[in-house]
């Protein structure tokens, strides 16, 4: 049984579900420093949806326009002098943290699609998934050489998903700069994985 198997991780819209193997009390989740409000903002329902699995959503934090331009504010704060150019978003919850952002820190933002979602000449890659392979694509004439890039999705598990994302900046000749996410679950590997800086104001520990 694959590691994600074990885990039993499935995301749903704006929700993260996570049952570990065996039950075990609930740990806290280390976050940045001056982040810790968030964890009022992440949403624990147990035996949902059946026994043993702990639901985990952070829909309470974009239910709260307060609390989601507070927690913009800290990702702006980062990268504010941090000479970024542009954000590429992952299809398609990338999109909800990464619009805020460039908006905020007043810079392009740029999606990357899953297959057959673009129209024109577009770059693609295509990466494992625990079952088969899926694939992004980008508009081609989107970013420039050099170009400084942030990539940015929702959460991080394995990664597989945001190395892909920053192959296809990097096909395009921009640079990435850094990888952020509100969410990060180890120890699934995915920092090491995307082998790129990655910055997540949460992190939380699921049992392998």
């Amino acid at each position: 049984m694959s590691l994600l198997s074990k885990l039993s991780i499935a995301i749903a819209g704006s929700s993260l579900l996570i049952q570990p193997l065996a039950a075990s009390a609930s740990r806290p989740y280390p976050v940045q420093e001056g982040s810790l409000w968030l964890l009022d903002y992440i949403l624990t329902t147990p035996d949902f949806p059946k026994a043993g699995i702990q639901f985990k959503s952070y829909g309470p934090l974009l239910k709260d326009p307060a609390a989601f331009k507070r927690m913009i504010q800290e990702f702006a704060d980062r990268y504010r002098s941090a000479g970024i150019e542009a954000i590429a978003g992952l299809d398609a919850r990338g999109f909800i943290f990464g619009t805020a952002l460039a908006y905020e820190l007043d810079i392009p933002f740029v999606m990357v699609r899953k297959a057959g979602k673009l129209p024109g000449d577009v770059e693609q890659v295509s990466y494992e998934l625990e079952y088969g392979k899926s694939t992004l694509e980008i508009d081609k004439s989107i970013l420039s050489p050099g170009q400084r890039v942030l990539v940015m999705d929702d959460l991080m598990a394995t990664g597989g998903t945001a190395k892909a994302a920053c192959e296809l900046v990097e096909k395009l000749g921009a640079e990435v700069v850094e990888v952020a996410c509100l969410i990060e679950l180890t120890p699934l590997g995915g920092r090491e994985k995307v082998g790129r800086p990655v910055y997540s104001l949460i992190t939380i520990h699921v049992d392998e």
